[in-house]
């Protein structure tokens, strides 16, 4: 009897043990078990506690975690003057980029971009219906990369730490909120066409939609129709540009969203086809050049020619690498780029600042105790749009100045410091 006794409580214990040894770890004892996370675990604990309080009761989330290392760029990058100055709440809203609802595991990912909503939402930051996303792939050697606004790459350096609520990947680089349009497209020798939706007063509406998908022409392709454009009213300038937007209705349109023989409808009312051949994207008879550009409200994929709403029917030719024009015109003299002065000349005042060489060396400690200001601009109510949605038909594929103010629509306060300290 003793003997039973002995042995079913060894059994109890070992069962208990072996229970215990299986649980995972809370958020705190986890974070605390990762030296490469100091700065990252002051900074939510410390400053964002109530983030952090909201961590330890999810069940499935995914948090990428920015390394000691990460901190140390920070000095250097868009996100440096935020930080600097004590900008709290665009602080708040870059913590909240780097939360990912449900588990991520790295295994998942794979050669195709995935893009998965954020906890970012606040209408002041994003319009993109679900949360701000950000792309994961998997690239060459198993090596796992997000990419966030800007193109900003961060790469993954320890994967899968599980604790009570979900995982944690560390990073080696902080996520960037997506900025605005306008903000953002200088920085993809993209000036033309930032310049030419400004003097077309198109900045208000891209400022302000939801889930817009852009095909933005090149600063080549404007340049090679320059003359076209010299005399081109704005009435029509903005018709042209509109035929280049589409307004998803709760759909945003990143490449993988987009298969062979994809129907678009476009802002200007008339339909864009994009087609896969020869391993390329194209949008009528546009080459895509980039894809899946991340903007405040959606995203945009770069082309290398502008569209023509009168030519819906044009059809790529996948043997030429640069399409030929549709609109017809010639380049202006000295290969000046249309419209590039309609960009904005005027950022916000603490885009000059200077903040000194050092990890962490400007007191993360101190973030949160510093004047507040709106994360990344105030969003206004959505702008309406005369189309948007698309037609899956096919298969899977394999002139003046203008003053910008910051903080008058998505990505204002951000889309200022994109201006002025250029980006990681």
């Amino acid at each position: 009897m003793l003997f039973t006794l002995v042995t079913i409580w060894l059994v109890t214990s070992l069962a208990a043990i072996t229970l215990a040894q299986d649980k995972p770890k809370d958020l705190t004892d986890l974070l605390n078990d990762q030296k490469n996370l100091t700065e990252f675990t002051t900074l939510l604990t410390k400053q964002y506690g109530d983030i952090y309080a909201n961590l330890s009761f999810q069940d499935q989330v995914t948090i990428l975690a920015p390394s000691n290392a990460a901190f140390a760029k920070i000095p250097y990058s868009t996100l440096g003057p935020a930080f600097l100055n004590n900008q709290s709440d665009v602080v708040r809203s870059v913590l909240e980029y780097h939360i990912v609802p449900g588990i991520q595991r790295a295994e998942s990912y794979n050669g195709s971009f995935r893009f998965t909503p954020t906890w970012l939402s606040d209408s002041g930051d994003t319009n993109v219906t679900g949360g701000q996303v950000v792309g994961g792939v998997q690239q060459a050697g198993n090596v796992n990369v997000f990419i966030s606004g800007l193109g900003t790459r961060s790469t993954l350096e320890k994967a899968n730490l599980a604790f009570s609520g979900g995982i944690v990947h560390i990073i080696d680089t902080f996520l960037v909120p997506p900025a605005d349009f306008i903000a953002t497209a200088p920085q993809f020798n993209l000036s033309a066409a930032g310049g030419a939706a400004t003097n077309a007063s198109l900045d208000e509406y891209l400022n302000t939609a939801t889930d817009v998908t852009m095909f933005v022409p090149n600063n080549d392709a404007f340049q090679r129709l320059g003359s076209a454009f010299t005399s081109m009213p704005l009435a029509e300038l903005a018709r042209v540009l509109d035929y280049h937007i589409v307004n998803g209705t709760d759909t945003v349109y990143y490449s993988s969203k987009l298969p062979n023989n994809t129907i678009l409808n476009t802002r200007q009312g008339k339909k864009l086809t994009v087609t896969f051949a020869s391993n390329s994207l194209f949008v009528n008879s546009a080459r895509v050049l980039q894809e899946d550009i991340l903007i405040a409200n959606g995203v945009m994929h770069v082309i290398d020619n502008v569209l023509d709403y009168n030519a819906t029917e044009a059809k790529p030719n996948p043997e030429i690498q640069t399409q030929g024009a549709i609109i017809q015109g010639s380049s202006l003299s000295g290969n000046v780029v249309p419209f590039s002065s309609y960009l904005p000349n005027t950022v916000s005042s603490f885009s000059s600042a200077s903040p000194s060489a050092g990890a962490s060396s400007f007191g993360i400690t101190d973030i949160g105790s510093g004047a507040s200001n709106t994360a990344f601009g105030n969003a206004r109510s959505t702008s309406s749009s005369t189309a948007g949605g698309a037609v899956h038909t096919g298969t899977s594929k394999g002139v003046g100045d203008r003053v910008y103010s910051p903080g008058s629509g998505l990505g204002g306060v951000f889309g200022a410091i994109v201006l002025g300290a250029g980006f990681l």
